[in-house]
């Protein structure tokens, strides 16, 4: 018998999406198969248009393939409707995106506090303010996104994707809008509060130093997968 711990957290079986253009069929990705395994870090790298962020969608359930399947933590997503995704999300996936996605008529405090209390969490409030903390924004608890600078607002992503402790995590291009410094920063604490949970990173990146710091990377050239899964 196969151990639990050496089952692929994700398998991708042949993957594929086509979209309808004004010219005909378009295939963003083609026949693309990998397997990762629990705890891994895995950087997808490739230049703009070569499929990465549909890769990332089809792969956490955003969006569906037009052939092929995804295994998501045993599950196959081809088998659920959307409620049914919806529900694995929120049970066992955290994201982190380049604009952030912050509520912003919410606080700091609030948009982290706001997948533990979906999940029905009573202890959200402390669980919030502990993992601000952590992300050293334990003074900005009561501030909106627009009063935060955009590190400040990443680190508040970060916080919020963590909080629920998923069992993985898609970030895609987490420090695309940032300069310098603040990227060195959001990345930093993107690797260690994943190293302390346990997570699966599945990690978009043009940046190749971010690359680097995963476990290996998946190379897509026009929707095909180069590097050996």
């Amino acid at each position: 018998m196969v151990e639990a711990i050496d089952k692929p957290i994700i398998l991708a079986d042949a993957l594929g999406k086509t979209v309808r253009s004004p010219t005909g069929d378009l295939t963003i990705l083609d026949d693309i198969s990998f397997l990762i395994r629990p705890s891994e870090a895995v950087a997808v790298v490739g230049v703009s248009g070569s499929g990465k962020s549909t890769l990332l969608s089809l792969l956490a359930g955003l969006d569906t393939p037009t052939r092929g399947r995804v295994l998501l933590d045993g599950v196959d997503l081809n088998l659920l409707d959307e409620d049914g995704r919806a529900a694995l999300r929120a049970s066992r996936i955290g994201f982190v995106f380049q604009n952030f996605q912050l509520l912003h008529s919410m606080t700091a405090m609030e948009n982290v506090m706001l997948p533990l209390e979906l999940a029905g969490r009573a202890d959200a409030a402390g669980q919030a303010e502990s993992i601000l903390a952590r992300v050293g924004l334990g003074e900005r608890t009561g501030h909106y996104p627009n009063q935060l600078s955009g590190g400040e607002q990443q680190r508040v992503a970060i916080a919020r994707a963590f909080v629920t402790r998923p069992r993985i995590l898609f970030a895609d291009e987490p420090t695309g809008n940032l300069d310098g410094t603040s990227g060195a920063l959001v990345a930093g604490l993107l690797f260690s509060l994943r190293a302390e949970a346990g997570t699966t990173l599945m990690l978009v990146t043009h940046d190749m130093t971010l690359a680097t710091r995963c476990d290996r990377r998946i190379t897509l050239i026009a929707g095909r997968m180069q590097s050996a899964p």
